[in-house]
C-alpha cells in the first residue's frame, strides 16, 4: 500500500475537499501519513484568497525540493485555488512539481496520478466543466468523530472587486437536495452530532433568484434527521440574507444561534467600490432583525482594512460599525491585490505601513469587545457539546456552546458527543471556563 501526505491551506471548504481526496485515494491503495518524508505522494490543497495563504504554498513547495531530490519516484501535486489560478505556470515555475489539478478535478485524481506515474508526464488539469462529486465523509478521514462538514454548493456569482473565488471556483452550482440529505443521514448514523453546511454563499443555494427559499427548505428537511443535534452554515452574503432565513433561527431547534456574516467595510463608498451590493444601513438592519428574532445570537464576521481608496474617515466608519454591533469575534485582514480580481487594477493603494497600523487598531478594539462578550456569559448555564480532552490534558475537557464558544471544564470521565450543562464562571479572550453540572 502506498502512502499519501496531504497539506491543506485556507478555508473549511478546502478542509472538506482534503477529506474527499483522502477517501478517493484510499480506494486506490493509498493510506494517509502525517510524515511527508514517508510519502509516495504529496498533495498540497491550496488557497489563494489572500496573499499570505498563497505564499505558504510556495514556501512548502520550496521545502519539498529536498525530498524530491532524495526520492525521484515521489509524486508532488498541487490542487485547490492556486492550482486553478496558475495552471501550467506552476509547472514552469516549479520544475520538480508533477501534477496540478483544479478545484473541479478532484474526482479524477486517481487517473491523473496513474498517468504521471506510468508515463512520466507532468500534468496540469484545471478545466471547470464538471462538478465535484461528494460522498459522506468517513470517520477515519475526519478530525472529529462528532462533527462534520457538508459542502452544499460551489462557486460564486458575486464578483466582489477584491475576490478571486469566481475565477478559481467558477460560477455557482448547487448539489441536489437529495444527495445532501442522504449525506447528512449517513453522518448522523455514524454518530455525528453537528453538521456544518458549506458554500461560498450558502443562502443562494439552489436559487437563481438569490432569495434563499431553497436553502430554507433544505434546513427544514434537515431538522428532523434522527441523531443530528446541531446544524450550522457558512458563509452568508448580507445582501442575500432573507427574512425567511432569519426566521429559521429560534424556529428550527437544531439550527444553532450563531451566524458568520462578513461585512468587509463600514463605509458605503468602500462597499460600493467593493461591489458588495449592500449598504452600511442594510447590514445594520439585518443584524437588528437577527437579534430581534434571536436575542442570544452570536455574530462573527470578516473585515478588511486598506482597500484601495480607503481614507481615514472610511476606516473610522468601519470602527464605528464594529462598536455599534459588538461582534462576538472578527476575522480581520489587510487588503492585498489578488489577480485577476478587479481591485488589483485600482489606483489609490493604501501604503502597507498604514494598513498594518489600521489592522492593529481594529484588532485591539475587537479584542476588548470579544472579552466583554465572553464575560457577559459569566453566571449562565450553557449546553456544551463535549469534543474531548483539552490540550492541557488531565481532567480538563473542552466543548462548544450552541453560539460556537469554546468552553473548558473539569470532569473525571465523559463521553465525547454528549451534550452537558456547564455553569460559566469566567470569560477569557478566546474561551470560557465553567463547572460541570452534577446532573450531567
Amino acid at each position: 500500500m502506498k502512502q499519501v501526505h496531504i497539506s491543506t491551506f485556507g478555508c473549511q471548504m478546502n478542509d472538506r475537499d482534503s477529506e474527499l481526496i483522502a477517501q478517493i485515494l484510499s480506494a486506490h491503495d493509498y493510506r494517509l501519513t502525517q510524515r511527508p518524508e514517508e510519502a509516495d505522494l504529496i498533495l498540497i490543497n491550496t488557497c489563494s484568497i489572500r496573499q499570505k495563504a498563497e505564499e505558504k504554498t510556495y514556501s512548502l513547495l520550496g521545502r519539498l525540493k529536498r525530498l524530491k531530490s532524495r526520492n525521484p519516484e515521489l509524486i508532488i501535486g498541487v490542487g485547490g485555488c492556486v492550482a486553478q489560478q496558475e495552471g501550467d505556470r506552476l509547472l514552469e515555475r516549479i520544475p520538480y512539481l508533477d501534477l496540478v489539478f483544479g478545484t473541479r478535478r478532484i474526482n479524477e485524481l486517481p487517473d491523473l496520478i496513474q498517468t504521471v506515474r506510468q508515463q512520466g508526464r507532468r500534468l496540469a488539469e484545471v478545466g471547470m466543466d464538471r462538478p465535484v462529486r461528494y460522498r459522506p465523509s468517513e470517520r477515519s478521514f475526519r478530525s472529529s468523530s462528532i462533527k462534520a462538514s457538508v459542502t452544499i454548493m460551489h462557486g460564486c456569482n458575486n464578483y466582489c472587486a477584491y475576490c478571486v473565488v469566481p475565477y478559481v471556483r467558477g460560477p455557482e452550482w448547487s448539489r441536489p437536495e437529495r444527495e445532501i440529505l442522504e449525506e447528512v443521514r449517513s453522518l448522523a448514523a455514524q454518530g455525528v452530532k453537528e453538521v456544518l453546511l458549506l458554500g461560498q454563499n450558502v443562502n443562494s443555494y439552489g436559487s437563481p433568484g438569490r432569495d434563499g427559499p431553497a436553502f430554507v427548505a433544505l434546513l427544514e428537511k434537515l431538522e428532523p434527521i434522527e441523531g443530528l443535534e446541531r446544524l450550522r452554515f457558512t458563509t452568508s452574503h448580507p445582501k442575500d440574507l432573507s427574512p425567511a432565513l432569519i426566521g429559521c433561527f429560534g424556529r428550527l431547534s437544531k439550527l444553532c444561534e450563531h451566524i458568520h456574516l462578513p461585512f468587509q467595510a463600514g463605509a458605503n463608498t468602500i462597499l460600493a467600490r467593493m461591489n458588495r451590493r449592500y449598504t452600511r444601513e442594510m447590514f445594520l438592519e439585518r443584524i437588528r432583525a437577527l437579534r430581534e428574532r434571536c436575542p442570544e445570537m452570536a455574530i462573527t464576521s470578516d473585515v478588511m482594512v486598506g482597500f484601495p481608496g480607503e481614507k481615514t474617515v472610511d476606516f473610522e466608519q468601519t470602527l464605528d460599525l464594529i462598536r455599534e454591533i459588538g461582534f462576538d469575534d472578527l476575522f480581520s485582514f489587510r487588503y492585498s491585490d489578488r489577480h485577476p480580481a478587479q481591485a488589483s487594477g485600482f489606483p489609490d493603494k493604501v501604503p502597507e505601513e498604514e494598513k498594518r497600523r489600521r489592522l492593529s487598531e481594529l484588532q485591539a478594539l475587537q479584542r476588548g469587545i470579544t472579552l466583554a462578550r465572553h464575560r457577559g456569559q459569566e453566571g449562565t448555564w450553557q449546553p456544551v457539546l463535549v469534543e474531548g480532552i483539552s490540550k492541557k490534558g488531565g481532567r480538563e475537557w473542552t466543548g462548544r456552546t450552541r453560539t460556537n464558544k469554546v468552553v473548558h471544564f473539569n470532569a473525571d470521565q465523559l463521553e465525547v458527543g454528549l451534550t452537558v450543562a456547564v455553569y460559566i464562571e469566567k470569560g477569557y479572550a478566546h474561551s470560557l471556563r465553567g463547572t460541570l453540572s452534577p446532573q450531567s
